[in-house]
């Protein structure tokens, strides 16, 4: 269980589940049944059967379905002059009668198509007073578990002895969560997991900037800092029920996790392990850490540092560079120990020769690095730059300036090299920083760290640049869409899709770097070669590197082709061919051609003319980089202006598609997106722009007294 945070490595031993689905994620805003997020439950219980676990529900929403459908019935059946008249609430206990028999017929419908058996037990608080029911109710269950027949509580509210039942709380429960709770205790469930409409428990409303999400609860931390909101929209309890129902089965020795029923596969991810919802537990004041700043506490001081870069002048800002890099030298030496130590433990583990190629920080990189940040600094500062001056009305001047995007959080794998850059390029466009890089660079994310804070100067502060560095806190942070402006992903296919799935910040980056190089029949084979084994050999690793060599029919038999295919194969590089190469040159067929190496590997295909070719690349490749190799300007320009990718270079190696050699100075990431970047990513892509306006006492007022003339003035 690699992913598993270790506060929740008991899940490992998990077999018993209950699985309490509230009213709400049964149930859609308009009061309907929630059909699809019902089926994905229904899919999530069916493959934990199929992994050995048994799993209980315990269902709430029969109430809700009633009152639809009597509500409907009550419309059909009315006349006009009747619903004039004030309408009465619905009885609660005649909705539960109604729509009980519906709940349970969609479970059951929805099982049979997933092939499992599902049964119903209703049961009254009463019903608990008595030894030989709990008894006999132990021994049902346990027969159901044994014959792979998923158990579907739900209380009996049409016979409930509460008169009440949404406002009475007495008995030995009174809602479906404390039943949960109830029978987690009685049926010695190893885990609760209580569905809500929302991640689980904050800190204060969910709705409300400042309310943290809390991981684990801890009764002597938290239970006089939350401030509870109002009650569910539907159901009777809300969190606050949850909450109650969690420390009673806690206690009693089962652990419970709140968590969202709106999220995709989140009952899997919980028993894998994942650090998501609340988690309750009665040895959890044992895991609690012994310091740390929280997410939101770094977020905050990175902005608040951010302020004060931005209030200092261009050259204090450019010094503060040339002081980085001048600190990167002076320790070249200690980083280059702590690297090597990474990436021996790197190797040891087994790790992709790929992935330790990333990690590795080779001889003149520092010296490297230092020159680039060198070359950032010199160059015009970024931020205040008049964009545009326009006369609004007489006396009244706009100007649209740049500005800082404000905090940026970087989540980045393997290259340690990558901190450097971002780190230079955020304090050259005056925003705040978040850093997390992957374990196995961690020793050399951790002196870079140090050597680049200590740099800073005390009235700018060292939490400008934050280093996380626990995979945990990535979770807290990509809820902080009022502190954190831009999320930048530089990684695998899943880690940005991870990302894009889990915030409402705004992603910048890319997924693949598929990349392509179009032979054209053309082509000058001789520079064919020498684009094609440099786009492959000069850093497979590279999300810049060819991944597809696309090739026009009429060169299938030329000697220049198989020169190109011998040089690669004598490199080392292992070739596979698309369906029409793999048959014409006798050569492994590939899996995809929607697929990266980041390695010597690649594939090979051909295509029918520049048109085909474009169009494979708009198939399959992932917008990054792709070139043309040709002697024909017009086929050149047809490539150049319809090939949809963030770079399209003829007849130069994709290898030139970096934010250095752009002329960026350093690249923080290469994004794939339209909006707001595209292509690498420098100081301008993390910028943004401010409205300036300067007058001398002039109102709106109607637009009575405004003579505006919208005239563009020159800048300065």
């Amino acid at each position: 269980m690699a992913t598993a945070d270790r506060t929740r490595s008991f899940m490992k031993d998990v077999k018993r589940v209950i699985i309490k689905v509230g009213t709400a994620v049964v149930t859609r805003q308009d009061g309907r049944l929630a059909l699809g997020r019902l089926g994905a439950l229904c899919e999530q219980v069916k493959e934990l059967n199929t992994l050995g676990y048994e799993v209980i529900i315990v269902t709430s929403g029969a109430v809700g379905v009633g009152r639809q459908r009597l509500k409907y019935r009550k419309l059909v059946n009315s006349s006009f002059a009747d619903l004039q008249k004030p309408q009465m609430e619905l009885d609660g206990k005649a909705c539960a009668a109604v729509g009980q028999s519906g709940l349970m017929a969609l479970y059951d419908m929805l099982f049979t198509q997933l092939d499992v058996s599902s049964s119903q037990l209703l049961v009254t608080d009463s019903d608990f007073e008595n030894p030989n029911f709990r008894e006999r109710l132990c021994e049902t269950v346990e027969s159901l578990l044994d014959l792979k027949v998923v158990p579907v509580f739900n209380e009996n509210d049409a016979i409930s002895t509460r008169k009440a039942p949404y406002e009475d709380s007495s008995g030995i429960f009174w809602d479906n969560d404390s039943l949960a709770g109830l029978l987690a205790i009685e049926l010695k469930a190893d885990l609760l997991v209580l569905l809500s409409d929302v991640d689980g428990l904050y800190s204060g409303p969910p709705s409300e900037p400042q309310s943290k999400l809390i991981h684990t609860y801890i009764k002597e931390k938290h239970h006089n800092e939350i401030t509870f909101g109002d009650k569910s929209r539907v159901g009777r309890g809300g969190m606050t029920a949850k909450v109650k129902a969690a420390f009673v089965a806690s206690n009693s020795g089962t652990p419970v996790v709140i968590t969202s029923g709106f999220a995709s596969q989140s009952i899997v991810r919980v028993l894998q392990g994942e650090k998501i919802g609340t988690l309750f537990h009665k040895d959890a004041s044992s895991w609690e850490p012994s310091k740390d700043v929280s997410a939101r506490e770094m977020a905050v001081s990175a902005r608040e540092c951010s302020r004060c870069l931005q209030n200092l002048s261009s050259d204090e800002r450019k010094k503060i560079l040339l002081d980085v890099a001048d600190a990167l030298e002076a320790n070249e030496d200690l980083i280059r120990v702590e690297n090597e130590a990474d990436v021996v433990a790197a190797q040891d583990a087994g790790y992709e020769k790929s992935l330790v190629a990333r990690l590795t920080l080779k001889p003149g990189k520092i010296s490297s690095l230092a020159k680039s940040i060198r070359t950032l600094a010199n160059m015009e500062d970024p931020i205040n730059q008049i964009l545009k001056r326009t006369e609004v009305a007489e006396d009244l001047v706009l100007e649209k300036t740049s500005c800082p995007l404000g905090v940026l959080l970087i989540v980045f794998e393997s290259r340690p090299d990558a901190l450097v850059q971002i780190a230079s390029l955020a304090i050259r466009s005056g925003n705040g920083l978040l850093l997390k890089g992957g374990k196995e660079a961690m020793r050399s994310n951790t002196i870079l760290h140090k050597v680049i804070t200590d740099a800073l100067p005390d009235h700018v502060g060292k939490k400008l640049i934050g280093l996380v560095t626990s995979r945990d806190e990535i979770a807290d942070l990509l809820k902080l869409d009022d502190v954190i402006d831009l999320v930048i992903p530089r990684g695998s296919n899943k880690l940005v899709s991870q990302i894009k799935a889990s915030t409402k910040i705004p992603v910048l980056g890319h997924a693949d770097g598929v990349c392509h190089v179009y032979v054209d029949k053309s082509a000058d084979m001789d520079i064919a070669k020498r684009i094609v084994m440099d786009a492959k050999i000069d850093y497979p690793a590279a999300c810049n590197a060819m991944e597809t060599l696309l090739v026009h029919k009429d060169l299938i038999k030329s000697p220049g082709l198989d020169d190109i295919l011998l040089s690669l194969k004598t490199e080392g590089v292992a070739i596979y061919g698309g369906p029409i190469a793999h048959e014409l040159l006798s050569i492994p067929k590939a899996d995809s051609f929607h697929h990266e190496y980041s390695s010597m590997a690649c594939t090979v295909e051909f295509v029918d003319d520049v048109q085909s070719a474009i169009d494979h690349i708009h198939l399959y490749g992932s917008g990054h980089t792709d070139c043309i190799i040709t002697r024909d300007s017009k086929v050149a320009e047809t490539f150049l202006r319809q090939v949809d990718s963030a770079a399209v270079f003829h007849n130069a190696s994709t290898r030139f598609s970096d934010g250095a050699r752009f002329g960026l100075g350093a690249e923080v990431g290469i994004s794939t997106g339209r909006i707001h970047a595209r292509g690498p990513v420098g100081v301008e892509g993390l910028l943004t722009t401010r409205w300036i306006m300067r007058g001398i006492g002039q109102v709106v007022n109607g637009d009575k007294d405004v003579a505006y003339t919208h005239k563009n003035l020159p800048l300065e």
